[in-house]
């Protein structure tokens, strides 16, 4: 219901046929009307059905020409994005066969709110893990899925991530057919855009750069045309590699091109804290370090075109084998670096502090001086040694605080402390607070080396990088204090690491070697059941008869046999490791092998209810088979053998009533291992009981963890004279007194 009165229709409709010249009168004036509008709809009818059959002409004419272009830079993009050579590479090698899917995180690391303690958790447990591979996971998606989803897309990654070599691969998956196959792709190097004295648009260089491989681009009309159809796949590579008196040019070509062309696909590339560059129609993510998968994909495709398979499996099983290393190959450059050094001499260096130096140096200059990156000097002038010296201070103070993690206000303090000290350095504490901030922004998007983990907090990039860095800083300050400070840290799990490079890098580790040792044997010097079983262990040792293996290698292996059927506090898994590690061959050394087989015949009887109920009395009589002995030990084992075996004939089968077979073998187990205990002791010294406290345990467990980390420095690539090598494995795991004998005889026979 309109509520309109018919007066009222009369002078609309009088006003109608006025407008539309109909002069007739009565019903006549009706038709003449529906005649008019009849013919009008039927003229706007053919009038839109050509225009439609116009639209479908120019569809058919641009995918035409779409097509009739991919054809024609085909061989342009091969060229650009074909292949890829990097670092000390003598040749290109083919991008197809090396190329590993990356990963993109969505959300941005440097932008998410987390406090230190969350991101720390991971590395407070008591056994340290290395946590730079585990650190808080962001859910990650393919990256081709995220050039599909999103049509604007700026791909932030760290130095080295894979940024360039990603958006190559999408130009070759395009130009193949894999990706926006009805796109027409443009690579574009921005720094090569940007350093054109002539300066063009983004429109002109993309036309300049289209018509040297297309006669279909000479009229800027076609571009234009084949733009506004949105039919180009624009690959935007490297915006913080322009230059700052560049950038707010190039920011506006970008802006200015997506802006005005917004129905293509545009991607691009920057590396992280490079600047804070605001496109508001691009989506931005982050590249993902490489997980173990993709570490292992690529290292295979590498060696599997160098035609060597066989290296490759070599290579991933060092590589899984070394902790720290392994951390560095998440980046697919140092990976890349890796591959290199391990094909040339078909291993790891023996020094990994040369490893890392080299690591550290691609990263500071050598990744950009390669493909002729000129940064901005934000550094205030510094040299490469003196930002090495201002990263090595910051890894320094932040690990011996603990902190893998620390607020950007920390850091832009120690940075401050540094830069300050420098010739012509502001003194206003405005300006070396802008200053710090400036510096830290150029050590994270220039190097990569400071990550912004969550928003405002930091780590080193790598674990690997901090421990190194910590271990040069103590190695270059020429302040013996330094030495002695890390020596303190002996029983902490977590300074394992910077232990082993700084032996590697000392000139001489001698009298550092040497303090480590003192230091370790003052841990239980006032300890009389900790002397008492050292003691122990010397007059057991002597006692061997060893054939070929190493003195020192007996002594660990008797300690950790004792201590595990001891006192429980290291599994057996551990002995066999160490016994394959300093190459104890068991079954060489007869009384090695028979004392191993009365511990087995001890740990036996803890699990029996697991085993074959016979299980102990089998062992037995291997025993007595296979070794010699005296008669009367012969005799004290067939009485142990023979009333066992009674006992066990009227006991339930393990499998089958186990709770009941358990209670009947509580009742009998302790009186039985009692003897059996005492034989081991009067027969060979072993068994022992060690009146030690739960505490003293646990020191047990330093003291044997700080001599296998002094072992390992003492046999890695450090320089230490023969002497003291001498000392230290003649005198590790004695007892003071013992010690010091030694020491009186070597001043007697000098």
């Amino acid at each position: 219901m309109l509520f309109v009165n018919e007066s009222a229709v009369g002078t609309r409709l009088t006003g109608i046929y006025n407008k539309f010249q109909i002069v007739d009168s009565g019903p006549v004036k009706e038709c003449g009307l529906k005649d008019y509008l009849n013919n009008r709809y039927q003229r706007w009818q053919a009038e839109n059905s050509n225009s439609s059959l116009f639209t479908e002409n120019i569809d058919v004419s641009i995918q035409t020409l779409v097509q009739k272009t991919r054809q024609q830079i085909q061989p342009y993009i091969q060229e650009c994005c074909g292949t890829m050579r990097v670092l000390d590479m003598t040749q290109p090698i083919e991008l197809g066969k090396i190329y590993t899917n990356v990963n993109i995180l969505e959300k941005i690391t440097g932008k998410t709110w987390r406090e230190i303690a969350q991101l720390q958790e991971k590395v407070s447990r008591e056994n340290f893990e290395r946590w730079c591979r585990g650190t808080v996971k962001e859910e990650r998606i393919p990256g081709i899925e995220a050039a599909e989803k999103f049509s604007k897309l700026m791909i932030l990654g760290k130095p080295g991530a894979g940024k360039t070599t990603f958006l190559k691969h999408l130009a070759i998956q395009c130009i193949g057919g894999g990706f926006q196959a009805e796109r027409v792709p443009v690579f574009i190097t921005l720094k090569d855009f940007a350093d054109l004295t002539e300066h063009p648009n983004l429109l002109e260089y993309l036309q300049n750069l289209l018509k040297r491989y297309s006669d279909k681009m000479e009229d800027i009309s076609t571009l234009s045309s084949l733009l506004k159809a949105g039919k180009f796949l624009i690959l935007l590579d490297g915006l913080d590699e322009v230059r700052e008196i560049d950038s707010s040019r190039i920011l506006a070509e970008i802006k200015q091109l997506s802006e005005q062309f917004p129905q293509n696909q545009f991607v691009i590339t920057c590396r992280i804290a490079a600047k804070e560059y605001t496109f508001e129609k691009f989506t931005e993510v982050e590249v993902a370090d490489f997980n173990e998968e993709q570490i292992a994909d690529f290292s295979q495709k590498w060696f599997h075109s160098k035609n060597d398979p066989v290296k490759a499996e070599r290579f991933l099983e060092k590589l899984k084998q070394d902790e720290p290393i392994m951390e560095l190959a998440s980046n697919p450059l140092l990976l890349t670096l890796l591959c290199l050094v391990f094909e040339d001499v078909g291993s790891f260096p023996s020094n990994r502090a040369e490893l890392y130096e080299i690591g550290l140096d691609v990263l500071l200059k050598k990744w950009d001086v390669k493909r002729n990156i000129e940064r901005d000097q934000v550094y205030k002038g510094l040299s490469q040694k003196r930002k090495e010296d201002l990263l090595s201070r910051i890894a320094h103070t932040t690990f011996q605080g603990g902190d893998y993690f620390f607020k950007k206000r920390e850091i832009e303090g120690y940075i401050s402390e540094y830069i300050q000290n420098l010739p012509n350095a502001k003194t206003d504490p405005k300006a070396l607070e802008l200053d710090s901030e400036a510096v830290l922004n150029s050590i994270e998007a220039q190097h990569g080396l400071l990550v912004e983990r969550a928003r405002n907090i930091y780590s080193f990039s790598h674990l690997t990088f901090h421990e190194y860095l910590t271990a040069r800083k103590i190695v270059t300050s020429c302040n013996q204090y330094d030495l002695i400070e890390l020596v303190s840290h002996i029983t902490e799990p977590n300074w394992r690491e910077v232990f082993l490079l700084t032996v590697q890098m000392l000139d001489s580790a001698d009298s550092f070697l040497l303090s480590l040792k003192k230091s370790i044997d003052l841990l239980v010097q006032n300890n009389k059941e900790f002397q008492k079983f050292l003691l122990w262990l010397y007059h057991k040792v002597d006692s061997i008869k060893i054939r070929d293996s190493p003195n020192l290698a007996i002594k660990i292996f008797y300690f950790c046999a004792e201590s595990i059927y001891s006192f429980g506090i290291f599994y057996e898994a551990q002995l066999i490791e160490m016994v394959k590690e300093f190459n104890v061959d068991i079954q060489c050394e007869p009384e090695i092998d028979l004392d191993y087989e009365l511990y087995m015949l001890d740990d036996f009887s803890d699990s029996l209810c697991f085993l074959p109920k016979d299980a102990i009395i089998t062992s037995i009589d291997d025993i007595c088979k296979h070794y010699t002995f005296s008669s009367d030990i012969k005799i004290k084992l067939q009485n142990l053998k023979t009333e066992l075996n009674n006992r066990l004939r009227e006991f339930p089968d393990p499998h089958q009533e186990k709770e009941e077979f358990q209670k009947l073998w509580a009742s009998v187990r302790p009186i039985w291992c009692e003897e059996l205990r005492s034989l081991m002791i009067m027969w060979r010294n072993i068994g022992h009981k060690w009146d030690l406290k739960l505490a003293e345990q646990d020191l047990l467990e330093q003291y044997y963890d700080a001599n296998l980390l002094l072992v390992e420095c003492l046999n890695s690539d450090c320089y230490v004279s023969r002497e003291v090598r001498q000392e230290i494995e003649e005198t590790l795991l004695l007892p003071i007194e013992e010690i010091e004998k030694w020491k009186s005889r070597r001043k007697d026979e000098h």
